[in-house]
């Protein structure tokens, strides 16, 4: 996901954003909504409160995402997330913040597009949300089960830490297979973590990768059986919670100067990803995910990555062999 430039740098500026607002319009009007919903897609998307936060522990927090039916990314998530990040840094007494699941199958399904189209001011939050998160002195652990695609597998890599079910996480960016570019950050943290040619793998083919791969590329720090994940990361919570605020935040951002990526790098990703909804192969392949389940518990959702290869090639379509 992303955004352009002018609207990222900042929304008091009065000018940026009436262009943003212009632009999204001609976005959302021309290239998202029809493509994505039936009308009984869309009504099947409700977006309250998108996550329960408990305080209950001294200097350890827990974040648990819950916008049923999967767990789709929306601008409220991300305006919910600033705020989030707004009372960590403000709250020196919590050393640790672990973001979990109400959802067994879905960590976070991947971002709602119609949505963010519809509401450009949110998407300008997210490169400063991610930023934030990997900078702040507080902790951060996903507590992954579950699929977590797109904006939720680019958000699971900004945490400083990742632990997985083997028996039920599922990773991938499936972009490409739709015909965009991922906007959020994969393109920056992936290279880091994985090495360049196994990040190409996992963006260019956007396939579905299991917990025990994701271990062996270096995509989570490790993987447990599913009845272990809960208490070895209850342990690890407790011992780091246990350390002084100061020492933990002075050695991640000692740790930061090798493995986060600038403003710069996580903007230039930002500014592709709304373009590329105006290309016209990718306006064919997306059009493939009407009526098939999209942003719905069905096993298109399910198994995202088993069914891109279906979506084409594009230009077998008759958009896609427009002059």
């Amino acid at each position: 996901m992303g955004l352009p430039r002018y609207a990222a740098d900042g929304f008091n500026n009065k000018q940026n954003q009436t262009l943003t607002l212009k632009q999204a319009e001609g976005w959302r009007t021309k290239v998202i909504v029809g493509f994505f919903f039936t009308r009984e897609e869309r009504c099947a998307m409700p977006d309250p409160s998108q996550f329960s936060t408990d305080r209950s522990n001294p200097g350890r927090w827990t974040i648990t995402f819950n916008n049923p039916p999967i767990n789709m990314f929306v601008p409220a998530t991300i305006v919910e997330l600033r705020a989030l990040m707004s009372e960590l840094e403000a709250n020196p007494s919590v050393k640790v913040v672990v973001f979990q699941s109400a959802n067994p199958d879905f960590f976070i399904a991947h971002l709602d597009v119609a949505k963010a189209a519809e509401r450009p001011e949110a998407l300008g939050l997210w490169r400063d949300f991610v930023l934030r998160l990997s900078s702040t002195p507080v902790v951060s652990i996903a507590k992954i089960r579950g699929r977590t695609r797109g904006i939720g597998n680019e958000f699971v890599l900004a945490c400083d830490m990742r632990f997985a079910s083997r028996q039920s996480a599922v990773f991938g960016n499936p972009e490409v297979g739709v015909g965009l570019v991922p906007g959020g950050g994969a393109l920056e943290w992936l290279p880091r973590l994985v090495g360049r040619s196994r990040a190409l793998e996992i963006v260019l083919s956007g396939d579905d990768f299991d917990a025990d791969i994701a271990e062996r590329y270096g995509w989570v720090n490790r993987t447990l059986d599913d009845n272990d994940l809960d208490s070895f990361v209850d342990t690890l919570v407790r011992r780091l919670a246990s350390f002084d605020h100061e020492a933990l935040g002075a050695a991640k951002a000692q740790i930061n100067r090798f493995g986060t990526p600038t403003a710069t790098e996580l903007q230039s990703s930002n500014d592709m990803f709304f373009p590329t909804l105006a290309w016209p192969t990718a306006q064919a392949r997306r059009a493939k995910l009407r009526g098939i389940g999209y942003g719905i518990r069905s096993d298109f959702e399910l198994n995202f990555g088993r069914y891109l290869p279906t979506f084409g090639p594009a230009d077998d379509d008759d958009t896609g062999r427009r002059a």
